[in-house]
Formats: structure tokens, C-alpha cells, sequence
């Protein structure tokens, strides 16, 4: 059968951090594209993302920056989903690992493993905190790696080598809360049986050489061929899916059991959203669908053995077609780093001035198919103003506005030359061409065969000289630049996977729809059609521009900046908190908490209202001197108007208004 439907999935993300370019570049953009294309290509396609909340890395983060972790979530997954709304990923859910559906999927997907009898009980040896009073999950424990001797690898895997690693394995471990050296204890863990599902992984992946990449099929035998082992599933936290059955009530799952059944609950989420609750089934248990995920490197030994081992496990869920593992995006000659402020940090790229489009095409280029990749300033400005500015932009832009300049700003008809159909044939074939790469996952050589049709426009548009024609030869100028003006349609079209709303733009200035990969070649901009707001694409890039870039975007946003704001001296003094005396107090009818003051701030009287009557009465305050803000922007509550605010402090239910410790006058200035 004939799979019509596609489910594009992409590596959530955790939320105890903010994206930099090399996540985007190594799974969100790829996978946004390949996306775009699908839907561009006629497949039903749903592409489902969402945030990783659950597990270790949520915890640690959470517990240096003194919060709880679903506070942290909640904020990280606001500024995640900020990020990839202004890069244009077009998500058709982005879902949360914390939400009630995904809880339920989880547990709904155990039990079956369960039930088939592919989990077995064990004990693991893991490290115990004497200091912190509790077993530490494998990243609450850092070392050096015995495969390759970083300094700061964790208990769960090396982030310089890959390496998988238990944390009993780590040489010199220390407890990354407080920094003590952790002894080993056994406590009881399940386990998913990995061993016993290793004959049908393998028959699995054998069949996928001729579709996954050399480097993915490589690493899922190598897994293969040293045999696999029963792994553990549960977890000693408390952030997480419970453990659905007796005995288990204190654990929760290993992230990595619950993370990428969020791939099942996103979409199911999405289901609901569209108001087709058994959706979702279609993409999951059909065979009409393909599934596709786009991953790191890191991720591949998950991806091609513990995720499809747990959906064998399972039983009632179809196998990924296709696992696209990439490799990693560096920054101008390192690796990119937060603590080193080395990066480009993507929570910035919004306040740079710059296009989403301009971003997203030089990060296409750098997406790391098969090898890293490196981001370098001057490439990125050199690329920009030589592929996009002066050949893409530059042939719509002198196509389009010689049009509005020449022939009132309508599509000339023209009687096309067997040289002029050969040239709209040419696009033809470079799509056909592109659809190819595309399907292949080859990204980047997919951006390619877009910039050849600019170029073939271009030397198109040089060769036949029109601003010569027109004055000599109108009609053979007229054919030329309708030939030219399908050929910016047909960029449209090949460009809006990469560059969305630059693609809109040539369609609107076209002043039509943007189409599909079947309408290329088949001049759909008819003679007539009247042009619209003709403008250049793209901006060129210059010294000073690209130094702006730079300093605003490799700018990092330190963690407690996130949670606790801070504020500027300057930004402090536009608030004038002043000394009040408090000359008159009364309850506010139906509202027992609220009471009616008027204060007296040095030389004039003022009215307030304040939630404070269940800590205070009106006898007791009046004549009390308090800290107000004076220049706080009226507001009426309960039908009584308000003219400032008075400080307190609040402590769950206790309230304890702010007063001077000595004998000052009404008036005052807080400084």
C-alpha cells in the first residue's frame, strides 16, 4: 500500500535551557523543511514537537536556581515556544511532557509492555548522596570518562565521546549538587528487556541500510553486534510519570522511557485539537503512514534501539521509516557553549532586526548532515550577499520591477519561442531534480537547485538584454520577461520549505497563491496578472551590520536573569515610593479585606485601596506612617478609585505592612 500520510517528528527538546543555533540547525530546521516540503509534495502530513520536562536535567536546573521544576518548565517552555514561532517552525502541535495526556499515554504504554512480558525487576548500584540524604539519578553525578577522559562527563553519557555510560563507571565521581563524593548502594529498578527483543530490532534495522544513513545504520549495529542488555527504565525522583503499578509508587520513569512517547501523545493532542479524537491512529497504527524523526548524533542509539525496542515491546504502534541523525553545528572554530558565552544564542535573534529568512538560509547551509559544521561570520555575510541578495533577490527584483516599469505593471502576453518553453522545461527538470534530494533528506543540495533556477533567470535575463529589447524587439522582450516572471513563481514554490516568508513575498508581489511542486513549469502566471508592491527581498549586509548581529546574538541570558529579573538603576527611579501618613481608614462595603484609606503624602491627600483588612483594622492604622507608590496609574476596585499602592510584605497568609524604623516626615523619598 501506498504510504500518503507523514508524521515528521522532532528530538524534544528539555526545558532547563534556551536553544542556540546548533539545536535549531541540528533538528528543529531540518525537520521544519522536510515538513514544509511533505505538505508542499501533496502528503497529509502532521509534524508534531513538543518540550522533554521530566527527568534529571529538569531537576538540577531547577534546584540551582531554587525553584520547582514545574515552575521552571512553565517559564522555559513559554520561551522555547517564543523561539521556534519567530523562526517560522511550523509545528502542527508543540506539546509539554508535563500535560495530563501525555501521563496517561505513558502509563496506558507500560502496562502493554508490561502485560507482554518484555519488563523484568532488578537492582542497581548507584550512587547515594550522604550529604544530600538521597540516591542521585545518573546526572546528578559527574566524572571523568573512561572511554575518553573528559573532566565533566555525566552518569548517563559522555557529551564529548557519546559513550553511554552508568555512573558507577565514571572515575573520580562527585554529586553535582554539593559537590561530595557519592557511595554505591542497591535499590530496585525495572528493567525493559532489551535482550529479548534483539532478534527483531535486528531484522528491523537490517532492513533500513538501503534508506537510513551510513552513519545511522553503522551505530544501531554496532549496538547490535556487542549485544544488547536489559535496561532500566525507572527513576529515584520525584519530577516525572509514576511507575503504574504496587511496590513502584516512589520512582518514576527514565526520561528517556517517557520522552519519546510524547512523539505518540503530541500527536494525539493534536488529534483533539482539530476536533478528530481517533486521528491520530492514522499516523501511529497504520500502514499508510510513515514516520519520520529528526534527531542529533546523540540521540541515534535511542532513536534505532530503545525507542523501537519499546514499540516492538508494545505491540500496537508502527516502527519509524526513517531516523535522520545529524551531527553538530559549531561556532567559529569551538564548540558552542553557554558558560563560555561562545554561541549564538536564539532567544536574542528577534531583538537583532534581522529576518527569520536570512537566519534560516545560512543555517540551512550548516545543517550537519553527515558531518559537523561550523558557523563563521564572514561566510554568513558573504553567503547572504552573494546567493541570496545578489542572485535570488536580484533576479526577482530586476524581473518584477522591469515589469512595472515596462508593461504597466502586468504579465506581458507573448508568443513563446521553442528556446523560451526549453528554459521553462529546464525548471521543470531542476524540480524534479530537487524532489529527489528532498526525499533523500539532502537538505542542503535541495537550497542548491533553488539557487540554480535564480541563476538560470539571471543569465536568462543578461543574455536577452531587455532593456535593449523593449526599445527594439518589445514582443521578444514581452516573451522574455514572462518567462522570467514564471521562473520567480517556480522559485516561490522550491523556496517556501527554506525561506517561508520570502516565498510569500514573490507570491505577493506576484500578486498570486503560492502553489505546489506540481504547479512548476507550467506557467501559471498568466498574461495580465497585475503585479503588486514590488520591493527588494533582502537586505544587504554590510561590516557594521554584521558587527550589530554579533554583539546583540551571542549575548547570553544567564539563568537567574530568566527568574529573578533584574532591573536598572534608571529603571528603579521612574517609581516613587514615598513616606504616607495614613489620616482616615474604613472597610469597603462586600468586601471584608479591602479597606478605603486616605494617606497623606507631605503637602497633599490621596485615597487608596488595599486587600490588608484580615490582618488589620481601620483604628489601628490610622496615624501610621507607610511606604506608598505615588505615582502609580489610578484604577478603580470595587467601585472605589485607587491612586496608588502601599508596600507590605506577605508571607502565605501573614501581611506585615513596610514602615520606617524612625521618626521621618510625610513626603519623603524612598531613594
Amino acid at each position: 500500500m501506498v504510504a500518503t500520510k507523514r508524521l515528521i517528528t522532532c528530538a524534544l527538546p528539555y526545558v532547563n535551557n534556551v536553544p542556540h543555533i546548533g539545536n535549531i540547525a541540528g533538528s528543529h530546521l531540518p525537520a521544519d523543511i522536510f515538513a514544509r516540503y511533505c505538505r508542499l509534495a501533496g502528503y497529509e502530513t502532521v509534524f508534531i514537537g513538543g518540550s522533554d520536562e521530566h527527568g534529571t536535567p529538569t531537576e538540577v536546573a531547577a534546584a540551582k536556581l531554587g525553584v520547582k521544576p514545574r515552575e521552571l518548565c512553565d517559564r522555559y517552555y513559554e520561551v522555547h515556544r517564543r523561539i521556534y514561532e519567530w523562526l517560522d517552525i511550523s509545528y502542527d502541535n508543540f506539546s509539554r511532557t508535563s500535560r495530563r495526556v501525555h501521563h496517561e499515554t505513558t502509563a496506558e504504554f507500560f502496562k502493554k509492555i508490561y502485560e507482554n512480558g518484555y519488563v523484568t525487576e532488578g537492582t542497581l548500584r548507584l550512587p547515594y548522596c550522604d550529604h544530600d540524604r538521597r540516591f542521585l539519578p545518573d546526572r546528578y553525578v559527574e566524572g571523568i570518562c573512561p572511554s575518553c577522559g573528559y573532566a565533566s562527563a555525566r552518569g548517563d553519557q559522555c557529551e564529548s565521546c557519546s559513550t553511554l555510560l552508568n555512573p558507577d563507571e565514571l572515575k573520580e565521581p562527585k554529586c553535582v549538587l554539593c559537590g561530595n563524593t557519592p557511595v554505591f548502594k542497591e535499590t530496585k529498578h525495572l528493567f525493559l528487556k532489551l535482550d529479548k527483543l534483539e532478534p527483531e530490532l535486528k531484522r528491523w534495522i537490517e532492513g533500513k541500510r538501503r534508506i537510513w544513513s551510513q552513519q545511522v545504520y553503522s551505530m544501531a549495529m554496532g549496538w547490535i553486534k556487542e549485544g544488547l542488555k536489559p535496561r532500566c527504565i525507572t527513576r529515584d525522583l520525584e519530577w516525572g510519570v509514576k511507575v503504574p503499578i504496587p511496590g513502584y509508587e516512589d520512582k518514576v520513569f527514565y526520561v528517556w522511557f517517557d520522552a519519546p512517547i510524547g512523539y505518540i501523545s503530541s500527536t494525539k493532542e493534536w488529534a483533539q485539537k482539530i476536533g478528530k479524537p481517533q486521528e491520530w491512529r492514522q499516523y501511529w497504527q497504520s500502514d499508510k503512514a510513515r514516520i519520520y524523526h529528526f534527531i542529533g548524533k546523540d540521540n541515534i542509539p535511542f532513536h534505532t534501539i530503545f525507542w523501537p525496542g519499546m514499540l516492538l515491546a508494545n505491540g500496537d504502534y508502527s516502527l519509524p521509516y526513517r531516523v535522520a541523525g545529524l551531527q553538530y553545528l559549531n561556532y567559529e572554530g569551538g564548540k558552542i557553549s553557554k558558560s563560555k558565552e561562545w554561541g549564538i544564542f536564539c532567544e536574542n535573534m528577534p531583538n537583532a532586526g534581522l529576518d527569520s529568512d536570512i537566519w534560516r538560509f545560512y543555517l540551512t547551509y550548516l545543517i550537519p548532515e553527515t558531518s559537523d559544521t561550523e558557523w563563521k561570520w564572514r561566510e554568513f555575510k558573504e553567503r547572504v550577499n552573494r546567493e541570496l541578495v545578489a542572485n535570488l533577490g536580484n533576479f526577482v527584483y530586476r524581473t518584477l520591477s522591469f515589469i512595472k516599469n515596462n508593461f504597466q505593471g502586468e504579465v506581458p502576453d507573448a508568443e513563446l519561442s521553442r528556446e523560451d518553453e526549453e528554459v521553462l522545461e529546464k525548471s521543470g527538470k531542476h524540480a524534479e531534480a530537487y524532489e529527489g534530494l528532498m526525499e533523500s533528506i539532502r537538505l542542503r543540495d535541495g537550497l542548491r537547485k533553488v539557487l540554480e533556477v535564480a541563476d538560470m533567470g539571471n543569465k536568462l535575463f543578461q543574455e536577452r538584454e531587455p532593456w535593449k529589447a523593449v526599445k527594439e524587439d518589445r514582443e521578444r522582450a514581452a516573451a522574455t520577461l514572462y518567462v522570467c516572471a514564471n521562473l520567480c513563481y517556480d522559485i516561490a514554490i522550491l523556496l517556501s520549505p527554506f525561506l517561508p516568508r520570502s516565498a510569500a513575498r514573490i507570491c505577493e508581489q506576484l500578486g498570486v497563491e503560492l502553489g505546489t511542486l506540481n504547479d512548476i513549469a507550467n506557467q501559471r502566471i498568466k498574461p495580465g496578472t497585475r503585479l503588486r508592491n514590488v520591493s527588494p527581498l533582502f537586505p544587504k549586509l554590510d561590516d557594521a551590520t554584521l558587527e550589530k548581529l554579533r554583539k546583540i546574538t551571542t549575548r547570553v541570558t544567564k539563568f537567574e536573569e530568566m527568574f529573578k529579573k533584574r532591573v536598572s538603576i534608571d529603571e528603579f527611579a521612574k517609581h516613587d515610593f514615598r513616606i504616607a501618613e495614613i489620616v482616615s481608614a474604613e472597610k469597603i462595603q462586600g468586601a471584608d479585606r479591602l479597606l478605603k484609606l486616605k494617606v497623606r503624602v507631605g503637602s497633599k491627600e490621596k485615597q487608596l485601596v488595599a486587600g490588608i483588612g484580615g490582618q488589620y483594622s481601620p483604628v489601628e492604622l490610622v496615624g501610621k506612617r507607610i511606604v506608598v507608590l505615588d505615582n502609580l496609574k489610578p484604577a478603580v476596585i470595587r467601585g472605589v478609585k485607587s491612586e496608588g499602592m502601599l508596600l507590605a510584605a506577605v508571607d502565605r497568609k501573614r501581611i506585615s505592612l513596610v514602615v520606617p524604623d524612625k521618626p521621618i516626615k510625610s513626603g519623603s523619598k524612598i531613594r
